[in-house]
């Protein structure tokens, strides 16, 4: 069994508070859950307006699917225009 995890952070522009910058975060978590089954969370920077960071987690017996969905999962976020990738990291257990 293979373990995949990346943690990517997003600077997410057009946000004036908390409130504005959980709702951008809630769909894209919601929509990469529903679209990629994968684990979503927000993991760090939940005080901070612009600024969050996101773990993905998925699992499965080969390391070619996991890196195959979390490339998939990636390239959804970059599409989206509400937040900006910057650093990533991918673990593998």
């Amino acid at each position: 069994m293979i373990i995949g995890s990346v943690r990517c952070e997003l600077l997410i522009y057009d946000v004036h508070s908390l409130k504005e910058k959980r709702s951008v975060l809630k769909s894209l978590q919601t929509r990469l859950k529903q679209r990629f089954n994968l684990a979503v969370a927000e993991t760090n920077f939940q005080d901070v307006w612009q600024r969050a960071e996101l773990s993905i987690v998925t699992v499965s017996n080969q390391r070619v699917i996991c890196e195959r969905e979390l490339e998939r999962a990636l390239k959804f976020i970059d599409i989206e225009s509400e937040a900006e990738r910057t650093l990533t990291t991918y673990e593998w257990l």
